[in-house]
């Protein structure tokens, strides 16, 4: 019998690539480093911001035109990198990204005025925006060779190392100071990235065992799909990122407003609404460790729509109840919606033109990062807060019926 299915695999012209390949195992292992490290970092520096601004005096206003640095760096070099990662290759962009984004983390203390600060964290920006474009990129070439759904554990990555730098850096906060902290977190981001990048740097990116060119993107034998024309690609990838933008703005308005619509609206203390948006980022968690058995269960096109159904759901919950539970009840549901919503949106993108696609798929995510928070300021202004969030609840449902559309878009190419 394993003889038979030898011959009928040659016959296919097919070449049997699993998990099981030690030399996959171990890529899969040192981008999944990358993740974690990539949200460590950023966690501990979130988590020193208010150290910084009494080092630098800033005030609120200040302060925050300072720190759309991180998202405009961010944003600048994206699509750079895509091209950085089709010249030089995935793999050695996300390792200098990850030692920059590494030294990066070591030059805020050393800022002692607000435009300074600025000019820092567009170093520390473009670095972050690199490195999650080039690890992305990287992450869905392993994705096409496991011809497994593994994108959101990757993603899961980021969330725990996230988690672990935010308490990390609450339990030194009060002992070290903020200079030695990010120094630290500078010599474990520059050691991880040699034990983790050799592994990266020793193996090129994988390529699937037999491909279909639609232009100059591979497509994994046996896919269903007929090859999609260039402009076709284009604009679906666009459809991708807008995807990706609901996502990214319902997190970065849910970071910023969860806290105060507990305690303003739902008259919850200062702890308790804290906790608030620590359930919402651990039921993102949950839902990424569990997105690659969603996505063997379910397929891309019903995770995403499921997600931002349910997501769409929970918000309406979380933002139109007196009661507190029901709000954890929906921010534990929105977290879960939206977990797998960006990372399935970036990897589409990326199946479809390369890192192009992932670069142009996570600058949507950004912008929908940096529109969140302050389109749910102006709409709370004008009618109140809990009708503010209900917009995450709407591009959440957006999300949904985009994605149910995406399968019959496909199809017709």
């Amino acid at each position: 019998m394993p003889t038979l299915n030898k011959i009928r695999t040659a016959l296919r012209g097919e070449q049997r690539v699993t998990p099981a390949d030690p030399s996959l195992r171990r890529l899969r292992t040192a981008l999944t480093v990358f993740f974690a490290l990539d949200g460590f970092l950023f966690a501990g520096w979130v988590v020193r911001i208010p150290s910084i601004k009494e080092r630098t005096g800033a005030s609120a206003g200040a302060l925050g035109l300072a720190l759309l640095g991180v998202s405009a760096g961010a944003v600048a070099v994206m699509m750079l990198t895509g091209r950085l990662c089709r010249r030089f290759g995935s793999h050695p962009v996300t390792v200098v990204t990850a030692a920059v984004l590494a030294l990066g983390i070591a030059l805020p203390p050393f800022a002692r005025s607000a435009p300074a600060l600025g000019l820092v964290l567009l170093v520390f920006g473009a670095a972050y925006g690199g490195i999650n474009v080039a690890m992305n990129s990287a992450a869905v070439d392993l994705v096409t060779a496991l011809r497994r759904p593994v994108m959101p554990s990757f993603h899961a990555a980021y969330s725990v190392g996230g988690m672990l730098g935010a308490g990390l850096g609450g339990l030194v906060a009060g002992r070290l100071a903020v200079t030695h902290h990010l120094l630290m977190l500078t010599a474990v981001g520059l050691v991880v990235t040699v034990v983790a990048g050799r592994v990266l740097l020793a193996h090129p990116a994988p390529r699937p065992p037999e491909t279909i060119v639609s232009g100059s993107v591979p497509r994994a034998a046996g896919a269903s799909q007929r090859p999609l024309p260039k402009v076709r690609g284009r604009g679906l990838v666009v459809v991708f990122g807008l995807i990706a933008l609901c996502s990214s703005y319902g997190e970065g308005a849910l970071a910023d407003w969860g806290a105060l619509h507990l305690q303003q609206d739902v008259g919850a203390g200062a702890g308790t609404a804290a906790i608030g948006y620590s359930v919402f980022a651990l039921a993102m968690t949950v839902g990424r460790l569990s997105g690659t058995a969603m996505l063997e269960r379910l397929g891309q096109t019903r995770t995403l729509v499921f997600g931002g159904a349910t997501a769409a759901v929970g918000m309406l919950l979380a933002s139109l109840t007196p009661a507190l539970w029901a709000v954890f009840v929906g921010f534990a549901l929105t977290g879960l919606g939206l977990a797998n919503i960006f990372p399935v949106a970036i990897g589409r993108a990326g199946e479809l033109t390369g890192p192009g696609g992932v670069a142009a798929a996570s600058t949507f995510g950004y912008g929908g990062m940096l529109l969140g928070p302050p389109a749910i300021g102006l709409l709370a202004e004008r009618f109140s807060l809990p009708a503010a969030l209900t917009t995450v609840a709407a591009l959440a449902a957006m999300a949904a019926l985009i994605s149910g559309a995406t399968r019959r878009w496909t199809r017709r190419a």
